[in-house]
């Protein structure tokens, strides 16, 4: 009676979802099966389940997100009526799972790969952010919230990457400042500071939409950047890469390099580009130019400091030894 009794619910949600609203949504993720073990598995078109989970899911998986560890598998189940993305504007949203609703609003947006949303009311985790009519808005998760414009182009994206130009911004005072700069990128004209004015001939108003147009522009691609820096402004031309780091991924700039590293700083992977200098899963990074380096943070800002060298001390088993990128 139960099932039934779901089923009935879940037929009138799909007729009549606005009309439903959020306890509708809620009753469409108990039918979708859409949380388990605390992951989310998203039923979507093409008989396909999105899943955001931290750890590899036991499914065929059809494409891979790492940066903001989302995965697209079959659905062998083929729910009927899959949650699409909401691409209007929304006049709402809350966070729905099989337990809870929560209406409320995004306060800041998502600052490309490092800063997911940040959401009014207390986060209920693991959930989805949806409008009154079911459509997806984000993902809830422990470390904010990942918005649908991030989710749509990862279910569209045949190749899943991004483009990066160098730099990380912040806002300050309603300007988008260049917060670091990666001097390994070659030829990068930027600078710490750099208050940008124009992205491709387009006003910036805000990190969060300018980190959108670098992330989302083809890798390769060329673009002009008019920065103010002091009292001068500069046109600055610039070719995108591929962005090596960032989201679940260590973004340090050294991933640029080959080097990737955990939360306490101990390298965990080497790429080929990157044996040159010596080191071994398990080396520990310690300082930067003589600086006391404990977060990931730290190292952007004081990599970004860099001026001619780079000179990163390292320990190994008690054995200490510096690296000069």
């Amino acid at each position: 009676m139960l099932r039934l009794f779901i089923a009935l619910n879940i037929l009138f949600l799909n007729l009549y979802a606005c009309k439903g609203g959020y306890e509708s949504c809620k009753l469409k993720s108990i039918d979708s099966s859409s949380f388990k073990n605390n992951t989310i598995q998203i039923p979507v078109k093409n008989n396909q389940r999105l899943i955001y989970s931290k750890t590899k899911p036991n499914f065929k998986i059809i494409k891979h997100d790492p940066y903001l560890s989302l995965y697209l598998i079959k659905d062998n189940k083929k729910f009927k009526h899959p949650f699409r993305i909401n691409n209007k504007l929304s006049l709402g949203n809350a966070m729905v799972n099989s337990r809870k609703i929560a209406e409320g609003r995004i306060v800041k947006h998502q600052v490309g790969l490092n800063k997911f949303a940040t959401y009014s009311e207390k986060l209920i985790v693991p959930s989805i952010l949806t409008n009154s009519c079911c459509a997806l808005e984000g993902i809830v998760t422990p470390d904010g919230i990942i918005e649908k414009e991030y989710i749509d182009r990862f279910l569209d994206a045949s190749d899943v990457s991004y483009a990066d130009i160098g730099i990380r911004v912040i806002d300050v005072n309603k300007l988008v400042i260049v917060d670091a700069s990666n001097p390994f990128m070659s030829n990068n004209p930027f600078v710490k500071d750099d208050c940008i004015l124009e992205f491709d001939g387009k006003k910036v108003k805000d990190s969060s939409t300018l980190m959108k147009d670098i992330l989302f522009s083809k890798i390769g691609s060329s673009h002009k950047v008019k920065v103010k820096r002091g009292s001068k402004i500069l046109t600055l031309h610039v070719s995108s890469k591929k962005r090596s780091g960032g989201g679940y991924l260590s973004d340090t700039f050294l991933e640029f390099l080959g080097l990737s590293f955990d939360d306490n700083l101990y390298v965990t992977k080497i790429e080929t580009k990157a044996l040159k200098y010596q080191l071994i899963l398990g080396d520990r990074l310690l300082e930067i130019n003589g600086q006391k380096i404990e977060t990931e943070e730290e190292i952007l800002n004081n990599i970004s400091d860099s001026k001619s060298s780079t000179n990163i001390l390292f320990q190994r088993r008690g054995f200490q030894f510096f690296i000069a990128p």
